[in-house]
């Protein structure tokens, strides 16, 4: 049983009809406190929200309603659909983020996520290929949550995707098809792409340069997305 705390923020509206919930998009608040965070995302004039907020100590507060529409995303892209705030639901992790001071998400912290995870998941068909975070849907815009998020250890207890093992790199060629097909979009330079994609797929290698090591992991998480 996940607890949380209502903390009602004012900035959301109706969700589009015949639109799912489909995404699950995860961000870490990059600000200097928590409490800052929280407080600007239920600040009118801001007119940005999120639908839960994890502290550090595996808190969760709840901020919008899963079946309102929060302004989480901004403009955004995945699996060729934009303006993903209509069908996602957006949790904010805090943590400093790379403006800061970037750290380790303490383990009550993630543990806390993976529970509010799992519970959104119960309730909506949202598949796992479409859990990502905030750098794969924007990844000219945004980091977070970064490479210290441990997406490897949410996938092993069902939040998302990690593969088990790899195949032989693919040609270089091939690495734009196959970002395609995990979901990202193909009209920013290819270092951006392979960038967010490492930071969720590969964090040791954040770097930008698609490798033989990097086309392999690729081509893997192509093959669960298909």
């Amino acid at each position: 049983m996940v607890t949380v705390t209502e903390a009602p923020s004012p900035n959301h509206d109706a969700r589009p009809d015949g639109t799912p919930v489909d995404m699950l998009v995860l961000h870490y608040t990059g600000m200097r406190t928590g409490q800052d965070a929280i407080d600007r995302l239920r600040d009118p004039a801001a007119k940005v929200s999120c639908h839960y907020v994890v502290e550090e100590d595996g808190r969760i507060l709840r901020l919008v309603s899963e079946d309102r529409r929060a302004a989480h995303a901004g403009v955004s892209h995945w699996r060729g659909h934009t303006g993903l705030n209509a069908r996602s639901i957006g949790i904010e992790v805090v943590n400093p983020g790379h403006e800061w001071g970037y750290r380790d998400f303490p383990a009550l912290q993630m543990a806390a996520v993976c529970d509010l995870c799992l519970d959104i998941l119960a309730r909506h068909p949202i598949p796992a290929r479409n859990v990502v975070g905030h750098s794969d849907i924007a990844p000219d815009r945004k980091q977070d949550p970064g490479e210290l998020f441990d997406w490897e250890g949410l996938a092993r207890n069902g939040v998302g995707l990690w593969p088990d093992g790899e195949p032989a790199p693919p040609p270089e060629a091939a690495t734009l098809p196959l970002l395609e097909a995990i979901g990202y979009r193909t009209d920013l330079p290819l270092p951006v792409l392979v960038t967010a994609f490492q930071r969720h797929w590969l964090p040791p290698r954040a770097v930008g340069v698609a490798d033989a090591a990097t086309r392999a992991r690729i081509a893997a998480v192509a093959a669960l997305c298909g």
